[in-house]
């Protein structure tokens, strides 16, 4: 049985299924601000100092392999928003053609990636939290996650909501995927405490699976190489991973971080790379469930502030409440490269972040990078490796 046609089997066979994980009290922040935990003193002496490569890191400083330059810029007078046109979330699409823009402005935003011309935008009911193409539309539907608890599915042709679904007790959804496996079936996390696994061939787009952490979550991803697993990040500090053929027990679970864990990306088929905000990222083994290497740089205390990884060459990107971009190597702990928001126009916030960024997944030698700040600015920066430079 070939593997789509394996998860569609359980899919249907897992209506039913509900797993409760320890509860924790909610919060309801400020915008794009994640859920915090509650305080209490964090031990972190399960983790074994072996597991984490630090002597590597000392012993080889990171090495400066790319040049990037700012290739287009978008300013919220271009496309009619203004200086409060925060984005929360920024989306390429699989071609490295396209690239989708969403936030408090209810607006989902297409713009073309080399010219960083706006085709076309279209208003949505709510504030958006998240934004997904669909896999196995070619492009033309987009998902969508918002602060009024709904999930959304929009033709990007017709410009209408095709699908609808609101089973998150009206609490903000934070985050919502599509498996590459199946890529009908959907999964979206929320204020609610839960992670639900969704498929729109269900009547009403049923919830076909849930796990309950008693803590909001914040990011959900299914494995982008193939296979049945899913991560998820959570305000109670963890990160977890799940296979969907057993949502009854995690696959692994990752506890270090000491605030709210706000993302969580695959590096690999095997490694899973984890955001903070207590101001690191930190990639994990998934197989030994341990600590790879922790980097650290850029500010994150209290913001939602993006979190993308550029797998074909290992390059992680991240924004920060010091309104910059960072650009981190795998290999090493300290940032290859940053770039600061400056203001085009207007008067830019005083507590101004980057909120936002998504690499393309084209290219091997050559990369592009999509970063949007909390003013509405989008700035789209282009990579080359230094040894192809003359």
């Amino acid at each position: 049985m070939q593997p789509c046609m394996s998860i569609h089997f359980f899919i249907h066979n897992l209506s039913t299924h509900k797993t409760f994980i320890g509860r924790g009290p909610t919060k309801d922040l400020n915008t794009r601000s994640p859920p915090q935990p509650p305080r209490f003193n964090h031990d972190m002496n399960h983790l074994n100092p072996s597991s984490e490569n630090l002597d590597h890191e000392k012993a080889s400083p990171p090495r400066f392999e790319w040049d990037f330059h700012v290739s287009a810029v978008v300013s919220p007078s271009v496309h009619g928003g203004h200086v409060s046109d925060t984005l929360g979330v920024i989306e390429v699409n699989a071609a490295g053609t396209l690239f989708a823009t969403g936030g408090i402005a209810r607006k989902i935003r297409l713009y073309d990636l080399r010219t960083a011309k706006c085709h076309f935008y279209i208003t949505t009911p709510a504030k958006l939290s998240s934004l997904k193409w669909k896999p196995s539309s070619a492009g033309r539907v987009m998902g969508s996650a918002d602060y009024d608890g709904a999930v959304r599915e929009y033709d990007l042709e017709t410009q209408m909501s095709v699908f609808e679904r609101e089973e998150h007790n009206g609490q903000k959804v934070w985050t919502m995927d599509y498996s590459h496996t199946d890529p009908v079936v959907g999964a979206s996390g929320s204020d609610d405490g839960t992670m639900q696994i969704w498929d729109p061939r269900q009547e009403g787009g049923k919830c076909v699976g849930t796990v309950e952490f008693g803590s909001p979550v914040c990011c959900v991803e299914f494995n982008p190489f193939g296979g049945t697993s899913i991560a998820v990040g959570c305000a109670n500090r963890k990160a977890y991973v799940y296979d969907l053929r057993k949502l009854a027990d995690p696959m692994a679970i990752f506890d270090g971080h000491q605030k709210t864990v706000s993302y969580t990306r695959f590096v690999d088929d095997r490694t899973v790379m984890t955001s903070g905000t207590d101001g690191c990222l930190k990639m994990w083994d998934t197989e030994n469930q341990t600590l790879i290497r922790t980097y650290r740089g850029h500010t994150n205390q209290r913001r939602f502030v993006g979190l993308s990884i550029w797998r074909n060459r290992g390059l992680i990107g991240c924004g920060s409440e010091s309104n910059q971009v960072f650009v981190y190597d795998k290999r090493w702990g300290e940032p290859v490269w940053m770039h600061g928001f400056e203001p085009v126009c207007g008067t830019r916030s005083e507590y101004g972040f980057v909120s936002s960024i998504c690499w393309s997944q084209v290219g091997d030698e050559e990369c592009t990078l999509v970063a949007g700040d909390s003013d509405g600015i989008v700035k789209i920066f282009s990579g080359k490796r230094r040894s192809l430079i003359n």
